[in-house]
C-alpha cells in the first residue's frame, strides 16, 4: 500500500527551465515538488538585491514543503539546470499522511535531515574559515549524491558555478576561485568543468573535521 501511494505522488510530472522560479516567496497555496532530475536552489533574496542560498536540492529531495505546511512561501526555490520534478498537492499529502504513517515519518526525517545541515551551514559560516567551509560543502554533497547513486568517493558532476558557490558559503566569487584553486594545489580536491574530483578524500575529510552522522544515511527509525 505504501508503495502504491508514493507511486501516486508521482502521478504529475512537470518540467521547468532553468533559472526561473518554481516558488517565491509569498506565495500562497503552493504545491510542493518531489525533485526527479537536476539541480534547484532555495534561497532569501534580501532587499538590497543580494541574495543567501540557503541550499542546494538534488534528486530525490522535497521542494516546497515547508511552504505548503505554512501556507506561505518563505524563500524562493530556483532551478539551476532543466528539472523534471513531481508535484504534489497539500491534499494530496495529507491524505497519504494520514493513510500510511511510515510515509509520514519518513518526510518527517527528511526535514529532519534538512534542518540539521542548515544548523552545518551556520557553522560553516560562522566558525570555519574559507579553505575548511568550501572543503565540508563539497564532502557534503558528494555524500548526499552518494546516496541517489551520482556520487562516488573518487567525485561528482556538479553544475554550480563559482557565483551559486559564493551565494551559498557568504563568499565572494574572487575568494570562492581563490579558495577553490588552494584546496587543488593542496592536493585535496579539483574543481573544473563542471565536476569535483576528490584527489585525497581522507585527507579532506580529515582537513575540515567532516562527520556525516548528521546527515543520518541510515534513515528513518521506524518498525
Amino acid at each position: 500500500m505504501e508503495l502504491n501511494l508514493l507511486n501516486q505522488l508521482h502521478n504529475r510530472r512537470r518540467t521547468f527551465p532553468a533559472r526561473r522560479d518554481m516558488i517565491y516567496e509569498g506565495q500562497v497555496e503552493r504545491s510542493a515538488y518531489i525533485l526527479a532530475s537536476g539541480w534547484v536552489c532555495s534561497y532569501k533574496l534580501l532587499p538590497g538585491g543580494t541574495r543567501q542560498i540557503v541550499d542546494f536540492q538534488i534528486p530525490g529531495d522535497f521542494l516546497g514543503l515547508r511552504s505548503v505546511l505554512f501556507r506561505t512561501a518563505d524563500h524562493n526555490i530556483e532551478p539551476i539546470t532543466r528539472v523534471k520534478a513531481s508535484e504534489v498537492h497539500v491534499q494530496d499529502l495529507l491524505e497519504t499522511f494520514n493513510s500510511a504513517p511510515r510515509l509520514a515519518a519518513a518526510v518527517l526525517w527528511a526535514a529532519s535531515r534538512d534542518e540539521a545541515m542548515v544548523v552545518e551551514h551556520l557553522v560553516d559560516i560562522g566558525r570555519r574559515d574559507a579553505k575548511q567551509r568550501m572543503a565540508h560543502f563539497l564532502l557534503e554533497l558528494g555524500a548526499r549524491l552518494k546516496l541517489v547513486g551520482l556520487a562516488s568517493n573518487d567525485g561528482y558532476s556538479c553544475p554550480l558555478t563559482q557565483y551559486l558557490l559564493a551565494d551559498a558559503l557568504g563568499l565572494s566569487a574572487v575568494h570562492v576561485n581563490r579558495v577553490l584553486r588552494e584546496l587543488r594545489e593542496d592536493g585535496f580536491v579539483t574543481f573544473q568543468l563542471g565536476r569535483v574530483i576528490f584527489d585525497d578524500f581522507d585527507g579532506l575529510v580529515a582537513f575540515c573535521e567532516f562527520d556525516r552522522n548528521y546527515l543520518d544515511h541510515d534513515g528513518p527509525l521506524m518498525k
